[in-house]
């Protein structure tokens, strides 16, 4: 069976038992149908002054262009982590369209462990995305508007990009205002995916509806003739803004096939923007559940990275365990088998490609002062060898690690995990950030970059380096930084997967995002705006005869 005949063949419980069962009350949500809830401002006072469970991240090694299944093992240690009375609730970040259409599918796990309904959550779900969207392109209307009728702030530059939620690369760089009516200005413009764009930052990083509206106002749309800053308040958009996203700003209750909670809210891409879900989902979960399990993007020198350094110190939290989803096919691809032959026995790729789960494992052992474990996410096409190799180097190298068959058995794969967890969790860690907040912009990225990734340096554009001279003027340089970078490789380059040789990062521009509150750093290549794979998923997705989805992945 199909991920998605699986899950449309899996009965659910009514949203309000599960509401019940995470301890929220009927007033402390608001349906949309019989599956999906939205939890409103009630239950955060409420439950304000409850104790905190403990925080599980799960991240992962560099993966393959397929992914690793991050989010299926999270669902399975939850679902584990119940089988064995511990009650644990999930905190996910939702899905964007763009891969749903593209090449990586939808975001909602896979075979027995899944959060549901797949097929609302994977599309338009409570309509989050799509006020984002609309809160983003209401401002750059009221933009061009305000330039239209005369300009009196006197806008010389416009940073303000437009959203989508889709993969369209043709829409990176535009020309808008061709009409040639009068007083319409022609400029140079671009779009972003929405995923990536500040209102989404925004959003997951907002502790209400007031510090929503505040980020929002301090949004910088722009520049004047004196170079100096336009914020979005100066344009009065950010009430209209915040009416937009009054709703979008209350998180989403689901549930997996195994009716395990799952809060769902927010979902900024690791690669091109901070990878974690909202600041309000995860602290209401810590007051749910017991056990809290929660998953940052892509690997841990992207998602983990930008959760600890980023979200846990905005929000002043810190995991108690951080999982690391490694998988057979991932190690051999970064020690060198082609992406068409990972499913093949390949003992030397093998043996090559655990440097990189090595090193993930140091960063967040030694690095960040963090307890780790190893989830290798089995798959039917590995064999017992290669499984047997991989437990026993990470035991000589004293690594926890623990087989997950989620997919296969649901949350009785995940039942040894779920274990290690309850007992890793007891143990105190020394979790400390990369950098401080008084570091200067280039002494934080050089951090990451050394320290995380292992570059032998950080190599800065002339347009890099005026631009962080701009930041540093503003007086801006003790936020944090949101490093966009490959997620397949820990350097800079796509194809060096195995970064054997020396290498360095090359930083191409930085950019303020002064409503969210951290500095972006654009290393290598990396886009905002995704493009379509020759053969995107959308050709395959379609409605059957008796008018249900076929093709979401």
């Amino acid at each position: 069976m199909t991920d998605i005949e699986i899950a449309r063949s899996t009965k659910l419980d009514d949203i309000n038992n599960i509401a019940t069962k995470c301890g929220l009350l009927e007033s402390e949500i608001d349906r949309y149908g019989k599956y999906k809830a939205k939890i409103n401002e009630n239950a955060f006072f409420r439950l304000k002054n409850n104790e905190n469970g403990k925080l599980i991240l799960v991240t992962a090694m560099s993966p393959t262009p397929l992914g690793e299944g991050k989010t299926t093992v999270s669902i399975a240690i939850a679902d584990g982590l119940n089988k064995i009375n511990q009650n644990a609730v999930l905190a996910l970040r939702e899905p964007s369209l763009g891969p749903v259409f593209g090449i990586k599918g939808g975001a909602t796990g896979g075979g027995k462990v899944q959060i549901a309904p797949m097929e609302d959550i994977n599309l338009h779900f409570t309509g989050d995305i799509h006020a984002i969207t609309a809160a983003n392109n209401l401002l750059s209307a009221m933009i061009d508007n305000h330039i239209y009728f005369g300009n009196e702030l006197k806008i010389k530059r416009v940073t303000w990009k437009r959203c989508m939620d889709l993969n369209d690369r043709q829409l990176r760089k535009i020309e808008t205002g061709l009409s040639e009516e009068a007083k319409i200005v022609p400029r140079e413009d671009g779009f972003d995916i929405t995923v990536a764009s500040e209102i989404m930052a925004i959003l997951c990083l907002s502790n209400d509806i007031n510090d929503l509206r505040n980020k929002l106002g301090s949004i910088i749309i722009g520049y004047n003739e004196e170079e100096k800053p336009i914020y979005a308040r100066d344009l009065k958009a950010e009430g209209a803004m915040t009416v937009l996203l009054k709703d979008a700003i209350n998180p989403n209750l689901v549930q997996s096939l195994e009716h395990t909670p799952c809060i769902i809210h927010g979902g900024p891409f690791a690669n091109i923007a901070h990878g974690c879900n909202s600041i309000r989902a995860t602290k209401l979960a810590l007051k749910l559940g017991k056990y809290v399990v929660t998953e940052a993007g892509f690997g841990s020198d992207l998602g983990a990275e930008k959760f600890l350094d980023i979200k846990c110190r905005k929000a002043n939290l810190r995991p108690d365990v951080v999982v690391i989803v490694s998988t057979i096919k991932a190690i051999k691809y970064h020690g060198g088998a082609a992406k068409e032959n990972i499913l093949k026995q390949d003992d030397k790729a093998l043996e090559d490609g655990m440097e990189n789960l090595y090193k993930h494992v140091y960063n967040l052992q030694k690095e960040f002062g963090l307890n780790v474990i190893v989830a290798l996410n089995r798959f039917n096409t590995d064999t017992d060898e290669e499984i047997n190799f991989v437990k026993e180097n990470l035991s000589k190298q004293n690594i926890e690690m623990s087989v997950v068959e989620g997919w296969a058995k649901g949350g009785n794969g995940a039942i040894d995990i779920a274990e290690k967890i309850v007992s890793t969790a007891k143990g105190e860690n020394n979790f400390k950030y990369i950098y401080e907040d008084e570091d200067t912009i280039k002494e934080k990225i050089e951090k990451v970059a050394t320290k995380i990734y292992g570059a032998s340096g950080v190599k800065y554009t002339e347009e890099a380096l005026e631009h962080i001279k701009d930041i540093e003027d503003l007086g801006k340089t003790k936020l944090p930084i949101c490093i966009a970078k490959t997620q397949y490789s820990l350097s800079d380059d796509a194809k060096n997967l195995q970064c054997k040789e020396p290498f360095e990062i090359t930083v191409r521009d930085v950019a303020l995002k002064n409503g969210a509150g951290f500095v972006v750093v654009y290393s290598g290549k990396i886009m905002t705006m995704p493009g379509l794979p020759k053969v995107p998923a959308a050709e395959n997705i379609n409605l059957d005869d008796e008018g249900n989805i076929v093709g979401i992945f």
